[in-house]
């Protein structure tokens, strides 16, 4: 196994701390009552209302293997990759959900559409960065 890089852990490090945030966030939402919602702006509301219940599932699949796929670069493993690209596949279906089959963007406003962007180009670059890293010999 090659050296990696001195940027290669922490970046993997704080990509971890993402997809955490994003495994607490999945909690948070997945916990939530119909008091909890009530409590939300009307838009918001709606889009709970709207959203097919099955993207609480493409939502897990997206930040738990988010996150175990970052374990893996970690540990400095080739499994990280095939766990990485399934983050990527939950995130392209829970953005569908949101924005083709829901008008998420008109409902969750532009904050939510950029940050759904910048959670679509980080796991394409969690992707990307496994496969370099399996390439050039970083992970075993």
């Amino acid at each position: 196994m090659g050296k990696a890089p001195g940027w290669f852990m922490p970046v993997v490090v704080v990509a971890l701390l993402w997809n955490l945030l994003g495994c607490a966030a999945f909690a948070m939402d997945a916990m939530m009552e119909p008091a909890d919602v009530a409590k939300l702006e009307p838009a918001q509301q709606a889009l709970y209302a709207a959203r097919p219940a099955w993207t609480l599932v493409a939502t897990a699949v997206a930040v738990i293997g988010g996150a175990l796929g970052c374990i893996g670069l970690l540990m400095r493993r080739r499994w990280a990759l095939p766990l990485l690209v399934l983050s990527l596949l939950g995130v392209i279906v829970q953005d569908v959900a949101l924005f083709v089959l829901v008008d998420g963007a008109t409902l969750a406003g532009p904050v939510a559409v950029a940050l759904q962007a910048v959670v679509l180009v980080v796991a394409i670059g969690l992707v990307l960065l496994a496969r370099t890293a399996i390439r050039r010999g970083w992970v075993a």
